[in-house]
């Protein structure tokens, strides 16, 4: 009875968790700062709500130069990550079309990490990702406007099953939120020392919050980087990676939800678009499903 409802917990952390990353699109939506300034306010924001948690400070001493570079590197990808994601948002004007191309990044990973941690490739997964081309090809038909937005939000797609499948290989024997700081860390360090280069393309940008943008970067920051973080990872020490997995997937649907509901986005977008959304997150929930039946039926054999 006791395990039971430790795993209700789990169950219930998980998906605040999810809920909570749904929610970023809708707040990168409503901050005025321009994509370059709303990442890097969200990572010292997010990096102060992490390095007070008791352990991370401690796990960041025992990492050894070696891999401290790599998470580095790693977290220079989650920054590039952000910067394409908010700046889809920006440029599409929609929470719901960025959402949608963010859908295929665990099909992205299911090529990435293959190559990346030399394990098997499974055919079912690139059946997966032909359907997946498939919806973005229908998405596109949502409107010339929407275009550059959605080649920016499949590049965010790209480099978030990149810098994961980088983490999942690395990450093996370390302290998960002391490698998260230091990744967060290192992405506020190449933006502030790249402001120069940014400078150069955006005059003058405003780097600054104003008003209510304060209040959507510090939920953004706190609630929706950090708590959320650590309910997800504190959530599997009671359920399985395959269970974690296809709940995090329901992200973007969580999250195209909210745009409607809070955004009125259901008005701006026409039939392609449910359409294309619909087979993509279809294949993304497809994808481990169809993978543990496999699992299971090898285990008999």
């Amino acid at each position: 009875m006791l395990k039971q409802s430790s795993k209700n917990k789990a169950y219930i952390q998980l998906h605040i968790a999810v809920f909570l990353f749904g929610f970023t699109a809708i707040l990168g939506k409503l901050i005025s700062l321009d994509e370059v300034a709303l990442v890097w306010n969200r990572l010292w924001i997010a990096t102060l709500g992490l390095i007070f948690i008791p352990g991370v400070y401690k796990g960041i001493q025992s990492i050894s130069k070696k891999n401290l570079l790599k998470f580095i590197g790693i977290g220079v990808l989650v920054a590039l990550h952000w910067l394409t994601f908010y700046g889809s948002i920006k440029i599409g004007k929609s929470a719901s079309v960025t959402l949608a191309c963010l859908a295929t990044a665990s099909l992205f990973t299911s090529v990435l990490e293959p190559l990346i941690t030399k394990s098997k490739f499974q055919w079912i997964e690139l059946i997966l990702g032909i359907v997946v081309i498939f919806g973005i090809y229908l998405l596109s038909g949502v409107g010339e406007s929407y275009h550059l937005a959605i080649v920016v939000g499949i590049i965010s797609a790209f480099l978030a099953a990149l810098f994961s499948t980088l983490n999942k290989k690395y990450i093996v024997g370390q302290n998960t939120l002391s490698v998260t700081t230091i990744e967060l860390t290192s992405g506020f360090l190449f933006i502030s020392f790249g402001y120069p280069f940014i400078e150069t393309y955006m005059p003058q940008p405003n780097w600054i919050p104003i008003g209510t943008d304060w209040v959507w970067l510090i939920i953004l920051g706190l609630l929706c980087t950090s708590l959320a973080f650590a309910l997800a990872i504190n959530s599997l020490k009671e359920l399985s990676a395959f269970i974690s997995n296809l709940s995090i997937n329901l992200e973007p649907v969580y999250g195209i939800l909210l745009a409607i509901c809070l955004l009125n986005e259901d008005t701006l977008l026409n039939y392609n678009f449910y359409l294309g959304t619909s087979i993509i997150l279809l294949a993304v929930v497809m994808h481990p499903i169809i993978t543990s039946i496999n699992n299971k039926k090898k285990l008999k054999q």
